[in-house]
Parts: C-alpha cells; structure tokens; sequence
C-alpha cells in the first residue's frame, strides 16, 4: 500500500512538467517546440486547468487529463516496482505519460523523447543487471526482436519509425521479465490497438483510412504485461 501512494504522489508531484512537455512536443515533424498561442510563451510546467501561467490562454491535453495519467503510471510503477527493476519502471512511465499524449495530439513518438528515454532504459538495466548477464542479453535480444518487428512493420506502411524506436525500449524492459512478457505486450498492444480502432469506426469518429495513434497502445499493453508477470 505504501508503495501504491508514494507512486501516486510521485505522479502528481511529476504531472505539471509532464503536462508542459505534452504540450512542447506536440507539433509536427521539424517545427519548434510549441508555445502558447497567445503570449508565445513556452512553459516548463502548466497547471492541471492547462492555461498558460502567463496570459491564462488555454493549451495542450484536456484539464486533469495528464495529471490522471501520471497519478495512474505511478500507482502502476508502485504495484510493479521491485529492485532493480523499479528505476527501470519510473523512467519509462514519465516518458510514457508524454509520449502517450503527444502521440495522440499529433500521431508521431519525436526522436526528442525516445532517444533518451532509449538511452536511459539501457543504462539502467545494465546498472541493475550488471551481475546477471544472461538476462541483459535477453533484454537486448527481446529489444532487437520488437524493434526488428516493428520496423518491419514501419517499412510496409501501418506503423511509423518512431513506433520502432519505442518498440526497442518496450522490448528491453519486457525481456527483463522473460519472453512470455515480450509475447505478451506486444499482442496486448495489437488488442487494445484493434479495439481502440473499432470503437472510433462504430462512433464514426474515425475513417478506415485515418491513422491511428500506435504509441499509446504499446504503452498500455507493456503496462499490462508486466503487472501480469510480476
């Protein structure tokens, strides 16, 4: 229990930078980093309402929206957390809430946020795993084996580079379980992907043709993977 509200406090105490760097990023490919519409400013923290501290414009994600999500990854980094995997966790879920809400805005994961959220996971499980090299070998190759099916995938069309990038952080960190966790993100992210897809085409709020934000769902499907193995 305690573990559960220290994760939650974690979350909100993160969420106003979070919610700034939802709002940063979320532009598209080559343009600058995203300020308020109407003073310009580019803030590196926003209030839960989203107005700009500045001259009180609305922007970025919905009120409460990213503050809910951060709050619920740290639950879930709390349930999950154990040593030396939990630094692991808390990394990638600030990572997470951000790229979830940018993928969303914007249908891209920018190199910005999954480079060093790549970078990041990597030192971190060689730290933690630096006495058990048969299992830092599994999380390169589960790494390799999810970046190598999604940027497959991204050469063909449905998926984008940025999908791959963040598939070979997912598959680091799901192999750190073992290979059943690798299988089972992964197809827990094509579910909640086919099922997110079918509830936009049944409320007509999206066309056979229109992309669908991936990044969100490999989130959540890893998410659900490893609270499943734990």
């Amino acid at each position: 229990m305690i573990q559960l509200i220290v994760g939650a406090l974690a979350g909100a105490a993160t969420a106003p930078g979070l919610r700034a760097a939802a709002t940063r990023y979320a532009v598209p490919a080559g343009a600058p980093l995203a300020g308020c519409g109407q003073c310009g400013r580019v803030s590196w923290w926003l209030p839960p309402t989203g107005r700009c501290p500045e001259c009180a414009a609305w922007l970025g994600p919905p009120p409460l929206a990213v503050e809910l999500a951060a709050v619920g990854a740290g639950v879930a980094v709390g349930a999950a957390a154990a040593w030396p995997v939990g630094p692991v966790l808390g990394w990638i879920a600030l990572f997470a809430v951000v790229l979830a809400f940018v993928d969303a805005a914007v249908h891209r994961l920018p190199d910005a946020l999954t480079l060093p959220l790549g970078l990041g996971t990597a030192a971190l499980l060689a730290l933690g795993g630096f006495d058990r090299p048969d299992v830092l070998l599994r999380c390169l190759a589960g790494a390799a084996a999810l970046g190598l099916v999604y940027g497959a995938l991204a050469m063909l069309g449905p998926m984008g580079l940025g999908d791959a990038k963040l598939a070979l952080t997912l598959g680091a960190l799901l192999a750190w379980y073992g290979w059943r966790t690798v299988f089972d993100g992964a197809f827990a992210g094509f579910l909640l992907a086919a099922g997110w897809g079918l509830l936009l085409l049944l409320t007509r709020r999206a066309r056979a043709s229109d992309p669908l934000p991936f990044g969100p769902c490999m989130l959540l499907g890893a998410l659900l993977a490893v609270l499943a193995t734990r």
